[in-house]
Parts: C-alpha cells; sequence; structure tokens
C-alpha cells in the first residue's frame, strides 16, 4: 500500500511513517520542512505539490496541521490557512480521486480539544473543531462509495514544543501526555478496520465523553485553569 503522510517532520508525523515503514508499506512523507522522513518539500496549502504527491497513492494520513503548543510561534491566519483551509483542498482533493477509483482510505488528524472552548486558545480549538467536524461529515458523504475516513483525536502529545512555546508554566504543559509513537499507531489500526472516529488514550475518551455532556460555559472555565499563564505549579 502506498500512503502519503503529510506532517512528516512533525512528532506524530514522524511517529506515523515509522508506523507504515515497520509494516511494510510503501510511506511517502510530505513536509514544508525537510527530515529524514520527508521526502516531498512543500505545503499542502500549495495545489501543484499536492497534485503531485498524490500520484499512485492508496491512503492519506493528515498530520500536517498547526498544534497547541503553535500558538506561541504562529499568528491566529496560520491556524486558519493550515487546519482550515489547507485541510479543505488536500481531503478534497484526495477524496475526488479516491471516490472515482472506487477505493482508499483517509486519517485525518484532530483533536479532543474540538469538543472544548479553547480559553486563551480560542482560534486553536475553534479550528480543531472544524477539522472534527469536516471528517465526520465527510466519511458520511462518502459512505458506500469505498472510501473510509477516520478522525484520529488526541490529547496532548509528549513533544518539545510546550518548552519551546514557553507553556511550562501552564498546567497542560507540566501534565503527562501521550506517546507520538502510541497515538500513530492507534491511528493506522483505527483507518485500516475503517473505524469513523479515534480517541487516543484512556484519560482523553474519559475527557471527551464528559465534554459532550458538560455545558460549554463550565468547559471553557475549565480550559482556562489548564491553559492559563502561570497555572501549573511553581518551581
Amino acid at each position: 500500500m502506498r500512503v502519503l503522510v503529510t506532517g512528516s517532520a512533525g512528532h506524530l508525523g514522524e511517529a506515523l511513517m515509522r508506523t507504515l515503514r515497520d509494516s511494510n508499506h510503501e510511506a511517502v512523507g510530505l513536509d514544508v520542512l525537510p527530515s529524514p522522513f520527508t521526502d516531498i518539500v512543500g505545503s499542502i496549502a500549495d495545489r501543484a505539490v499536492v497534485r503531485n504527491a498524490m500520484h499512485r497513492v492508496d491512503a492519506v494520513l493528515h498530520a500536517a496541521t498547526l498544534h497547541k503548543p503553535h500558538v506561541a510561534t504562529h499568528s491566529r491566519q496560520d491556524f486558519v490557512d493550515t487546519n482550515i483551509t489547507g485541510t479543505i483542498y488536500l481531503i478534497q482533493r484526495v477524496g475526488r480521486d479516491m471516490r472515482e477509483r472506487g477505493q482508499g482510505r483517509i486519517l485525518i488528524t484532530g483533536s479532543i480539544a474540538g469538543f472544548i472552548p479553547g480559553t486563551f486558545n480560542a482560534v486553536y480549538n475553534g479550528t480543531k473543531a472544524f477539522i472534527d467536524s469536516f471528517s465526520f461529515a465527510l466519511r458520511n458523504e462518502l459512505k458506500d462509495t469505498g472510501v473510509t475516513v477516520s478522525c484520529l483525536m488526541p490529547g496532548a502529545t509528549e513533544t518539545d514544543f510546550f518548552r519551546r512555546a514557553d507553556l511550562l508554566d501552564t498546567k497542560v504543559g507540566q501534565e503527562e501526555k501521550d506517546d507520538p509513537r502510541d497515538v500513530a499507531r492507534v491511528g493506522f489500526e483505527a483507518m485500516m478496520k475503517g473505524e469513523g472516529d479515534v480517541v487516543s488514550g484512556w484519560k482523553n475518551k474519559v475527557q471527551s465523553a464528559i465534554a459532550n455532556v458538560t455545558p460549554a460555559g463550565v468547559l471553557a472555565e475549565q480550559h482556562r485553569k489548564q491553559m492559563e499563564p502561570g497555572s501549573g505549579k511553581k518551581s
């Protein structure tokens, strides 16, 4: 199986590339940054790059999105351009090609943040809410076409982004996080089974379940306690 992985230079993208190669699949990495796991250097927002990357692809694992720690290093418009505009173009192009062939697999990286009003991360959580909803809707649109759409929704993942983004004084920056390798494995297995959505990690499963029955105002206040600068323990 030939698989395109977007965001291959990132922690999750690299973990997905390793998972695919360990499973003897032909993995093609796409990222704006060169890396040992990047075969094509370019942006998902560049239509020519996407067209070239899609050659003979059987599955797409879309991990090229900006994440919570990027809030400190990227503009609000960057989040919209990458997480929303780039995702729409990439996935709609992929979906059309796969539907015409009558087969294909798509894994989109959403987040449990999409269920929660993101105080101090309003734009980030908003873009993730879009990705989650977009994935669920597209899966329904493509049912009975031979194309499956899976949405991987992790929580906070262990990377050095929290240190680089100066978020170590926040509660979320100090708490234990998921291993990208575990998140990648869960997402890949869900895609191969054709599952609609998967939340990685038992704590994240509990959090997402609670979010579905908790008033938005309460969730927003809880998020404030997690992300407000200085909310972590003082060393």
